[in-house]
């Protein structure tokens, strides 16, 4: 399919990338401040191992401090090989949050405005109207590409985001609502915004956060995965799902899974903390973008939405900001309780169904056994 939505991306390092700064280092309580807490979730691992198939890690941090890192289970069913501190996960869509980062890397610049709409940079996009606030945001009222690809995807390998970008151009899928009129949580939006970023840096979106954030906070095992175009890397893990409760089968890959933007993010436990202390502690952006990634979103009528910009945004209950990912037998999970200086991080790839369940959990057993 034919679109002037294509354009030259290399694999070269962007010409604005930033020097990359000394490593982070990674602060971790001593083990004797810790010995109560991590017998407590040492016991939460392997109980919910047992009880409820999880295969996964677990870090928590308080006050930018690591208290506990740890997985437990298998990275491979059929070899039987554990998972370690190498494993790398998919994020599914935790990985919103980098695409988010990477459009305030380019609004900081002046690259770009967040008032500017799509078709500044795809004049032939049919939505008219969007800007990248609506997208950052969910509220651009957008089709669902993951149906449009599966109904009006025509060839054998998946597509990538230029061609999805093309296709949505050509379907003539009718949009939801118009911009800005309601919240509505949406995976397109985010591989637009990839695409954006495709558009402005001349460089693939792969490449972008290789360059411009992996590198420079020394997140060394992290990357862009899109499915039949990138090789398989050491250690990245496969989702699986528990079949008749006792057999593990792997997921097949789907036509939706070379998208990259939305999801497909990969890291590790260690590189996930590093990502999440980096932007927290002014490595990356500007307190002025950061507020604004956590700020709650508005419809046109000023109804606040509990979305930011690549964040879910908690200020009732527990006071956090969030995200959890669902795909393709990964389970992720990255919570920044604001009044405790919590993080809990939890990533998963045997399609384990209770996250915030978990994560409430985490909490409990740390305020009830740890002080600071």
């Amino acid at each position: 399919m034919e679109s002037n939505n294509e354009s030259v991306l290399t694999e070269s390092p962007a010409p604005e990338a930033p020097k990359k700064d000394p490593p982070l280092l990674l602060e971790c309580y001593p083990e004797k401040s810790t010995k109560a807490v991590s017998h407590k979730l040492d016991s939460l691992l392997k109980r919910i191992n047992k009880r409820h198939d999880f295969h996964g890690a677990i870090l928590v941090a308080k006050n930018k401090k690591i208290l506990y890192k740890n997985q437990i289970g298998y990275a491979d069913f059929q070899k039987k090989t554990p998972l370690n501190e190498a494993s790398v996960f998919q994020l599914a869509s935790v990985s919103k949050q980098f695409t988010a980062a990477a459009i305030m890397l380019l609004n900081e610049r002046g690259e770009i405005k967040l008032s500017d709409t799509i078709n500044t940079y795809f004049p032939n996009f049919p939505y008219h109207g969007v800007t990248i606030e609506n997208l950052l945001n969910h509220t651009a009222g957008l089709p669902k590409y993951f149906w449009v690809a599966e109904h009006k995807w025509n060839q054998e390998r998946p597509p990538i985001n230029s061609e999805m970008m093309a296709l949505l151009e050509a379907s003539n899928v009718q949009r939801f609502f118009k911009p800005g009129r309601n919240f509505d949580y949406s995976n397109t939006g985010y591989i637009v915004l990839a695409s954006i970023v495709e558009k402005v840096s001349g460089t693939a979106f792969s490449a972008f956060l290789r360059n411009n954030i992996f590198d420079p906070l020394g997140m060394d095992d992290s990357y862009v995965y899109s499915f039949e175009n990138d090789s398989i890397k050491e250690n990245q893990l496969t989702g699986y799902r528990l079949y008749r409760g006792w057999r593990h089968l792997k997921i097949n890959s789907t036509v939706n899974d070379a998208i990259v933007g939305d999801k497909n993010v990969y890291t590790t436990i260690e590189d996930l903390y590093k990502w999440t202390l980096a932007l927290n502690t002014g490595k990356l952006l500007s307190q002025e973008s950061l507020d604004l990634m956590y700020s709650k979103g508005e419809t046109l009528s000023g109804r606040k939405i509990p979305y930011g910009f690549g964040f879910r945004i908690d200020t009732d209950g527990q006071k956090s900001i969030y995200h959890h990912g669902k795909w393709n037998g990964f389970r992720t999970g990255l919570t920044k309780y604001i009044d405790d200086d919590l993080v809990v991080i939890v990533l998963e790839h045997t399609s384990y169904n209770s996250i915030k369940s978990l994560n409430g959990k985490i909490r409990k057993i740390v305020s009830e056994n740890f002080r600071v």
